[in-house]
């Protein structure tokens, strides 16, 4: 049976403000017929529904009969989308040139050629300054065909100058197409498995990334190329821990749009993920005041009419945003304070769920539940990281392992020792399968394997020597990973000094502003 979650006629109506609401039934009233009855029952009658209920549908509208949902429905789903395209977004670039490449068809098949070839000159315009480079190469390609085909006389030598253009479209054209791939699947191995895990790892993306590096010169570029070949070097940098290249290729991205402001209009959706990214890189960098700049730029940001146009925007902006704030409050140590975000965050979740993929419901669960662990609530720490472990295993499969690990942690923390022998070995297989398994992680494991046979005089030298032999290897760059995804250090510390987690993280960051101030 269709759920909330798969049937899409539903999920389009629940989508729906009141204004297009409005709008769908007033469209149908202009174009009445005898069928349209049944289709505005319908919409009614789906409308009022909290959930998709196909047999509480029906027993509630017998004059529609099982028969006929089917059809209904697709008469009822395409009307919808006809009465949306009615109301014309003017600032939807797309929209608009559909439209006036439409209208130039018109005036062709009117046999009215002349103004048919103005139009598109007017659209072949206005795609280039708002760098619509398929549609200019679609103008174009109607221009030749009118050429070919009619003695316009528009202008001397006009075959030339097309094929001209023609040539210099189809290059800008297969660049960002080459880099929109090279971008596309660098994010796709990186929603998969997170960062570079081991040598072999580093290998086959630094292989991968070089052969399919497209021959480029950067002042020959448009928008779309520089944004791609940004996005490109961002994930090459974040999936390899080059934390530095992540940083100036997320910056250089941001800065394309701030170069181009016209751009955030139609690509408002690029512009909110490279502020995440911006924002992640100095959280990644331990750049609190740069943080704290640029999240409060994109707190105004949210407030604008572009943020505010579209539900896509919408719930971009308060996903991003929000993990910005939550990792504020990482960065300062108060995770007190940053837990009382928690019900907000869940409403929300709850209100978006039908637009929400699992890999952003994942990395909120993950960000709550080490909100929750530094705040030293272990018990709702483990609520969360449960939700994770119970999710399907089949992207972020580092989240799901560091799930388990900090899992395992937080029942040691508990004492409840009657578990940790079973957890620690089922979390030590779930790594070790998932290639997961780094020298931080293998020395967690020896540790609490140990920590059963020790008497409490000897715990605290065996946190300290734990405490030392990883912060040696901080700086190995294979071993990145395990300390973004955990604050293992810091827990020692709060272990050895026998004080919260968030008093230490605290703590460092406040000394970390002095040390500034000097």
């Amino acid at each position: 049976m269709p759920n909330r979650s798969t049937d899409s006629l539903f999920q389009l109506i629940k989508s729906l403000e009141k204004g297009e609401k409005r709008n769908f039934k007033l469209y149908v009233q202009r174009n009445n017929s005898n069928d349209d009855l049944k289709t505005v029952q319908l919409f009614d009658a789906l409308d009022k529904m909290a959930e998709y209920d196909e047999a509480v549908l029906l027993k509630k509208n017998k004059s529609i009969t099982k028969q006929q949902l089917s059809n209904i429905k697709a008469n009822l789903y395409k009307q919808l989308l006809s009465s949306l395209r009615l109301l014309k977004d003017e600032e939807n670039i797309d929209i608009y040139l559909n439209e006036q490449m439409d209208f130039a068809k018109i005036l062709y098949n009117k046999g009215l050629y002349l103004q048919s070839l103005k139009l598109l000159d007017k659209i072949k315009e206005v795609a280039r300054l708002h760098n619509q480079a398929t549609f200019q190469l679609q103008a174009i390609v109607f221009e030749k065909k009118i050429e070919a085909l009619h003695i316009t006389r528009s202008i001397a030598n006009r075959s030339g100058v097309l094929s001209k253009e023609s040539d210099a479209i189809n290059k800008h054209i297969f660049l960002t197409g080459k880099l929109s791939n090279l971008s596309l699947e660098l994010y796709g191995w990186y929603i998969q498995h997170g960062h570079a895990r081991d040598a072999k790892d580093v290998q086959a993306i630094r292989t991968f990334f070089n052969a399919n590096m497209p021959e480029h010169h950067l002042e020959d570029m448009g928008f779309y190329e520089k944004m791609y070949l940004y996005q490109s070097f961002c994930w090459y940098g974040f999936i390899l821990q080059d934390l530095l290249m992540y940083y100036r290729y997320t910056q250089k991205w941001v800065d394309l749009f701030e170069e181009n402001a016209i751009m955030k209009t139609i690509e408002t959706g690029q512009y909110i993920r490279g502020m995440h990214n911006l924002m992640g890189a100095h959280f990644n960098l331990n750049n609190a005041d740069k943080f704290s700049q640029v999240l409060a730029h994109f707190e105004l940001f949210a407030q604008t009419p572009v943020a505010l146009n579209t539900a896509n925007a919408k719930i971009q902006v308060f996903v991003y945003l929000h993990l910005a704030k939550l990792n504020k409050h990482f960065l300062e140590g108060t995770f007190t304070e940053g837990v009382q975000l928690v019900p907000h965050i869940n409403q929300q979740l709850e209100e978006y769920k039908m637009h929400l993929d699992r890999h952003r419901v994942l990395v909120f669960y993950y960000k709550i539940a080490c909100l929750y662990f530094g705040s030293g609530n272990n018990d709702a720490t483990i609520d969360y990281l449960n939700k994770i472990i119970h999710l399907k295993v089949d992207l972020r499969t580092d989240l799901q392992c560091y799930a388990r690990l900090l899992h395992l942690i937080a029942h040691f923390e508990l004492g409840n020792d009657a578990l940790l022998e079973y957890l620690m070995k089922s979390v030590y297989r779930f790594m070790a399968k998932m290639n997961n398994l780094s020298i931080v992680e293998e020395e967690v494991f020896r540790f609490i394997r140990k920590s059963f046979s020790l008497s409490s005089d000897k715990i605290i030298p065996a946190f300290q020597r734990l405490k030392d032999k990883l912060e040696r290897l901080q700086g190995n760059p294979l071993e990145t990973r395990s300390f973004m995804y955990l604050d293992i250090v810091g827990w020692l510390e709060s272990k050895i000094e026998n004080v919260p987690v968030q008093e230490v993280r605290r703590r460092k960051f406040l000394e970390g502003r002095k040390n500034q101030c000097r």
